[in-house]
């Protein structure tokens, strides 16, 4: 009985302490409308009216604005409730670009590129699309038309194999002795069983593509923010990526043949070979309302992402761009060293 009579008891004591610990209902929920009790009661003309002024007033969770509406009336501004959720793309580009997707006019919210020379910039590139269109690309619609397909991908495989030796030195300093390791055993394997990296046999062995330079080192050792500057014949560029040419010309293969009339039309070759792989984006920049800002906002966001990929581990990092900054060793420029 003593032990019946104490369990009793220490039920009894949990169940007042559950009731204490419980808070008062001191409010209604949100969604209850509670009529004032010092309100008095109008009179009711029927026992339904009567009903329905009494009973508490739930919204219908299906239609939030129509609620929002008759509660503040005909002509009055209606807030947001929630914020939309972003999509799956703006995601990526988030991760891809560390900030929020531009709108759909292609301006980007919260943020603006950097760019206090715009003046000189605009003139500089004005004076890039004159020659462009009177040279560059007449050449290269051309080289397009006359040399079949094949040879023009020999031509590419070769001046990119060319850019190994400036590609396995930045990937030194950066810390990345492994990537610079794939990338030495890409450029003997192209060198010898490519024929001197007319054929790529690497990319079939799967050896991943990297192209690096002296300004994403310079990127990755945490000069991240610069200023855009677009060059003479050079063009899109930031003051980090001049500097960065200064380190790129001693390791210039191309820029190491002393003789001009073999160097200068190897150059042009493959300023000639890059401009026709951009002769799909043409299109594009022509019907630009704003060519100089589309060229400025594309080229400046992928070479943030050049830059962010650097500093990706060694799984997460994603593929290289194609598309990266002209060489120091496609202008042909006099060789000051000789």
């Amino acid at each position: 009985m003593n032990v019946i009579r104490t369990a009793s008891l220490l039920l009894l004591a949990l169940a007042l302490s559950a009731c204490a610990a419980k808070p008062a209902r001191d409010s209604a929920p949100a969604s209850v409308a509670v009529a004032p009790a010092s309100a008095p009661a109008a009179p009711a003309a029927s026992d339904s009216a009567a009903d329905a002024a009494t009973s508490p007033t739930v919204a219908s969770p299906a239609a939030p604005v129509a609620a929002v509406d008759s509660a503040q009336g005909d002509g009055a501004p209606v807030a947001a409730a929630t914020e939309v959720a972003p999509t799956g793309a703006e995601d990526d580009f988030a991760a891809l670009y560390g900030g929020p997707a531009p709108t759909a006019d292609g301006a980007e919210p919260g943020r603006s590129p950097y760019d206090p020379w715009e003046g000189f910039n605009r003139r500089v590139h004005a004076f890039n699309n004159v020659v462009d269109r009177a040279v560059a690309r007449p050449l290269a619609t051309a080289y397009v038309n006359v040399v079949p397909r094949f040879a023009r991908t020999g031509v590419t495989n070769f001046f990119s194999n060319l850019r190994a030796p400036v590609t396995i030195t930045n990937q030194l300093l950066q810390g990345r002795p492994g990537d610079a390791w794939d990338s030495l055993g890409r450029f003997v394997m192209n060198s010898t069983l490519g024929i001197g990296g007319l054929f790529d046999p690497a990319s079939r062995a799967l050896v991943p593509r990297r192209s690096e330079d002296f300004g994403q080192t310079l990127g990755a050792w945490g000069w991240r923010s610069s200023r855009y500057v677009e060059l003479p014949f050079f063009g899109p560029r930031t003051v980090r990526d001049v500097f960065g040419l200064a380190g790129d010309i001693p390791l210039s293969p191309i820029r190491t043949i002393e003789e001009d009339k073999v160097r200068i039309p190897l150059q042009g070759l493959q300023l000639v070979d890059m401009r026709s792989q951009l002769l799909a984006l043409d299109d594009i920049r022509d019907g630009a309302v704003d060519e100089y800002a589309l060229t400025r906002d594309a080229w400046l966001q992928r070479r943030n992402y050049q830059i962010q990929n650097d500093l990706r581990g060694r799984r997460d990092r994603g593929k290289d761009a194609d598309d990266a900054p002209i060489p120091v060793d496609a202008m042909p420029m006099p060789n000051w060293g000789n």
